[in-house]
């Protein structure tokens, strides 16, 4: 089979263009909007830092750390009551928006598969499919959760034991190598699962109407036979956010940070930014439906009905 990515990429441009310039309609937008912003709550980007280690002291007291900070615990109990609480307050808040992010998953994707100017029948209608999306994400969030933490410790106590044992020089080159490698591998991965559920899996629920381990159960299948086309969507995705992280700079800078204001408010940004949102969503939409009818989740043009002569 001939995997295309231009020719779906015109198409989904095209769509955008259809529904949200011709007519422009600002309601249109704000509501699309709206459910652009509820599908993309859990798919912001966070910054890391960094920090260089000077002196051995230093990186033996990172490495005490852990129990320098369960010693101080021990000793503050109103602290450690306190920490704990904010802890469980903060999951609450990542389990309901991941919930609300679910829901807006299918609201904007009927937005865009049907061209319609709805809020509250897709977040009824697609209740179900919503809800089964957010238990499957919660539980791979929690493994990924365990997954990652567990490995930070892994190496945390590697690289531990190797200070302990005076292999310090050693740090910033194998260890440091190996623990990015590992990490990279893992991430990729990490990311392609949860691209391919947001895209594909979610699209296959919708059309389908199924539950999430069923739509992986399809969507895996059709994988197995077309491995590479979907890692290559995988990389046009990254250059595709490349491209709109510069055209958001440049839009930034050319508006003397007037812009970046605007794409401060969550839901505003959703707004402004809807045409690449609404492109993007129908990109990966018309992707799979490449691969045919079930998986082709747009529905098809009604026929005109022939006319008939009238007799003489």
């Amino acid at each position: 089979m001939n995997v295309q990515f231009l020719e779906p990429f015109n198409q989904a441009w095209k769509r955008m263009t259809f529904a949200l310039f011709k007519p422009f309609d600002l309601h249109k937008w704000f509501v699309i909007g709206f459910n652009a912003f509820l599908a993309g709550l859990m798919s912001g980007t966070g910054g890391s830092g960094g920090s260089k280690i000077q002196k051995n002291a230093d990186l033996g007291e990172f490495f005490r750390f852990p129990a320098t900070a369960w010693a101080w615990l021990h000793g503050h109990p109103g602290w450690a009551v306190a920490i704990l609480f904010a802890v469980l307050i903060g999951f609450a808040v990542i389990l309901t928006l991941t919930w609300l992010s679910s829901r807006g998953i299918f609201m904007f994707m009927s937005s865009v598969v049907h061209d319609r100017v709805e809020i509250a029948k897709p977040w009824r209608e697609y209740q179900a499919e919503g809800n089964s999306l957010f238990v499957w994400r919660a539980l791979f969030g929690v493994f990924s959760f365990v997954l990652f933490g567990g490995l930070l410790a892994f190496f945390f106590i590697q690289g531990g034991a190797l200070y302990e044992a005076g292999l310090t020089r050693y740090l910033p080159w194998s260890f440091i190598l190996g623990f990015g490698l590992v990490t990279l591998a893992i991430v990729l991965v990490w990311g392609y699962i949860a691209l391919f559920l947001k895209e594909f899996v979610a699209a296959l629920m919708f059309k389908h109407r199924v539950s999430a381990g069923e739509a992986w159960r399809r969507f895996l299948a059709l994988f197995k036979a077309n491995a590479l086309p979907f890692i290559g969507f995988g990389l046009i995705t990254f250059l595709l956010v490349l491209v709109l992280v510069a055209a958001v700079i440049f839009f930034v800078l050319g508006t003397c940070c007037i812009g970046g204001l605007l794409l401060a408010i969550p839901y505003i940004s959703s707004v402004v930014l809807l045409p690449a949102l609404y492109a993007y969503r129908a990109f990966g939409l018309e992707f799979l439906a490449q691969f045919g009818p079930d998986y082709d989740v747009f529905p098809k043009p009604v026929a005109a009905e022939p006319t008939v002569p009238a007799a003489a």
